[in-house]
């Protein structure tokens, strides 16, 4: 199997095991997979990833998103992605999701601190926000990479999901994971410290809390029962 067949079927891969985990749903979200210096595989517009087959992913040069192989148009956020495989040498895979959690916080509008731990190096020190733009346009991937930087490898974008990327495909779905967990575990602490603030409404934040446990344990569940073995 040549360079870009591997890359084409790694797509794939990564689709149904990211699809199956909650990460992405239906059409929603794509990804980037580097082939080599010159050419990215990319997932195809509005493809289900479920039913999505090698032959479906398109194959473009870096340089100017050129078509190389596929028969489908890629992913409208092709730009996105090419920005950071540009920009960044080092990562080789790039994923855009709209995970339900980290995209809450994307709404938010507000950076994620790291804590000190494992995280730091999946995720960075932060997770910063990218201003809004609209899908699919030069202006969201202009903003984009006004954010990147070499220590950074998962991005909120307001309004519009996040973005992760790693220097291995396993990095890059590291940094999704870490980043669910991470938007959690901040969403858990602003209700408890809303809950503080507001002793008459406890009752109203201790269900939303215990909600939000309910959907981290079963994101949790999901996740292991996917993650494929060593």
């Amino acid at each position: 199997m040549n360079d870009s067949a591997t890359a084409r079927q790694t797509v794939v891969d990564l689709c149904v095991e990211l699809s199956l985990r909650g990460f992405l749903a239906g059409t929603g979200g794509n990804i980037a997979l580097r082939v080599d210096a010159e050419r990215i595989a990319v997932t195809p517009s509005a493809t289900d990833y479920l039913t999505m087959a090698a032959a479906d992913v398109c194959v473009l040069r870096l340089a100017d998103l050129a078509p190389l192989e596929g028969t489908k148009p890629p992913s409208v956020e092709t730009g996105l992605h090419a920005r950071v495989l540009r920009a960044r040498p080092d990562v080789q895979c790039s994923i855009h999701t709209h995970q339900p959690i980290a995209s809450a916080c994307a709404l938010l509008g507000q950076a994620l601190d790291v804590p000190d731990g494992p995280w730091r190096q999946s995720l960075g020190r932060s997770v910063p926000v990218v201003g809004y733009a609209p899908s699919g346009t030069a202006w969201l991937a202009a903003l984009l990479a006004r954010r990147l930087r070499a220590d950074t490898h998962a991005y909120l974008m307001l309004n519009h999901g996040v973005l992760c990327c790693g220097p291995s495909t396993e990095a890059a779905v590291q940094a999704v994971e870490d980043l669910e967990t991470l938007a959690c575990m901040h969403l858990r602490q602003r209700i408890a410290a809303r809950a503080q603030a507001e002793p008459a409404q406890r009752e109203v934040f201790a269900r939303l809390d215990a909600e939000l446990a309910d959907a981290i344990h079963l994101a949790t569940r999901t996740a292991t029962r996917h993650r494929p073995a060593p």
